[in-house]
């Protein structure tokens, strides 16, 4: 069950994505999808370097993946991509960029890797193996038909033998096409960090002899389990970041709504998968709502409803309903999509079946004890029948250790302080709260309503 961080009146947190599966990055690039390949207008030498850009941000995960299904080791396959896009970047500006770049970039790459294998004694052994698999004078085969590679990739990028971490970083790095800069600055953390963090989770996997495998078996649930939670993760620090100075980072809920929409397709039969997907969907469709024009948070029950996304709510609803066909008993994630189902629907705030979502939220609260959990169905319980309902929840867990530091539980219960008319406890929650958020625009939320609640002095 991944770690949440519900925002008061909202079931999960989430971000903008585009109505296709593509990354951002590859719009305004010249490139467009054409069946197999790529096809692009006239690209001048100033402009090529970003086409590379962006078809490395298209094509790094299914590149790195085909490699590692070819060496067996995520770390090499990487490096060997790596050598690709350099010669990418020294021999496209001349020769122009190749109709099929994606194609041109795995055909390079693994002819290094084929001759690393032929130099290196080490590896001899793998001739052996790969001799079934590919005749190493025919032609290589397509990107497009490497897809197990890719769920194989996914599988050991997020490969619980990694701290969470390292799970994050290495997904966005060989999955998400990140550098380690654009990963440090979405994390708000140094570059040094980044990359140590991926070397060692590389590392790891080599060490502990990591099989380059899809889990089968009794073993698939757990292990999904840890990729959900990875995607999620990253989604909800975009949706809701944890420290900076802005509100939401819109790149990284694409980048996990791109994974989970990649991962939905891998793995079609899984309920879970879809409930996931269908979650980051709908809060997705929230984003131009959530902020305002000087990127002050908006929060869920004040947001001009008109401006959510109606394609990404229809997208998000058929996901919930292949999920819930999926399987009889939801999942988490299905139930917390579920969940912010029930604020889609509603077209005005007092249109919303609080007592669905708090019926929801018992449900989410049997499969998983957690105390955030426990918080937002408090928040569900006080809309549903009223605060003193949701305070007399809500201290019962006041003194869980986990949530000793976790600034949501004060804003919330001054929330349902002040709607008791208790505003000078209310206003010490505020203050309390605004003090433990790293975010900044969040805290000027939280001193604004500490001193909302302060006496006139007229």
């Amino acid at each position: 069950m991944p770690s949440h961080r519900h925002h008061p009146f909202g079931a999960v947190p989430p971000a903008p994505a585009s109505g296709s599966g593509a990354p951002a990055l590859a719009r305004g690039s010249g490139l467009r999808r054409e069946g197999r390949g790529w096809s692009h207008g006239p690209v001048t030498a100033s402009d090529t370097h970003r086409t590379i850009e962006a078809v490395w941000r298209i094509e790094a995960a299914r590149l790195i993946a085909g490699l590692a299904g070819l060496v067996r080791d995520v770390g090499l396959a990487e490096e060997l991509a790596q050598d690709a896009l350099v010669a990418a970047l020294e021999q496209w500006p001349e020769s122009g960029v190749p109709r099929n770049p994606g194609a041109w970039l795995m055909t390079v790459s693994k002819r290094r890797a084929i001759d690393l294998i032929r130099r290196n004694e080490r590896l001899q052994r793998n001739l052996v193996e790969l001799g079934h698999r590919i005749d190493l004078e025919d032609e290589l085969p397509e990107i497009d038909e490497i897809e197990d590679d890719l769920l194989r990739l996914v599988f050991t990028a997020c490969h619980p033998a990694l701290s969470m971490e390292a799970r994050v970083a290495l997904t966005l790095r060989v999955l998400g096409g990140l550098t380690t800069d654009e990963i440090a600055r979405a994390f708000l953390v140094s570059e040094p960090t980044v990359a140590q963090r991926v070397v060692r989770a590389k590392r790891t996997l080599a060490d502990k002899g990591i099989p380059f495998e899809v889990p089968q078996g009794a073993e698939l649930a757990g292990r999904l389990s840890s990729v959900l939670e990875v995607i999620y993760l990253i989604f909800n620090e975009g949706y809701s970041a944890t420290a900076g100075d802005d509100w939401m980072r819109p790149a990284l809920c694409d980048d996990a709504l791109r994974l989970g929409r990649v991962l939905a397709g891998l793995m079609p039969k899984e309920p879970e998968v879809h409930g996931l997907v269908a979650l980051m969907e709908i809060q997705a469709s929230r984003s131009a709502a959530r902020v305002g024009p000087s990127g002050e948070p908006i929060l869920l029950l004040e947001q001009n409803r008109a401006r959510w996304d109606r394609l990404l709510i229809g997208r998000g609803l058929a996901a919930l309903d292949l999920a819930e066909s999926l399987s009889g008993a939801p999942g988490p994630y299905a139930l917390q999509a579920a969940i912010a189902a029930c604020h889609a629907r509603a077209v005005n705030p007092d249109d919303t079946d609080w007592e669905r979502i708090a019926s929801l939220y018992e449900s989410l609260a049997r499969l998983s004890r957690s105390p955030v959990v426990e918080l937002n169905r408090a928040v569900a319980l006080s809309m549903a029948y009223g605060p003193a309902a949701g305070l007399e929840l809500l201290d019962q867990i006041v003194d869980e250790p986990s949530l000793k530091g976790y600034h949501l539980l004060p804003s919330v219960r001054g929330d349902l302080l002040v709607k008791l008319g208790r505003t000078e406890e209310a206003r010490a929650e505020f203050e309390r709260a605004a003090g433990l958020t790293r975010n900044s625009r969040e805290r000027v939320l939280l001193e604004d309503r500490a001193a909302a609640c302060r006496p006139s002095t007229a």
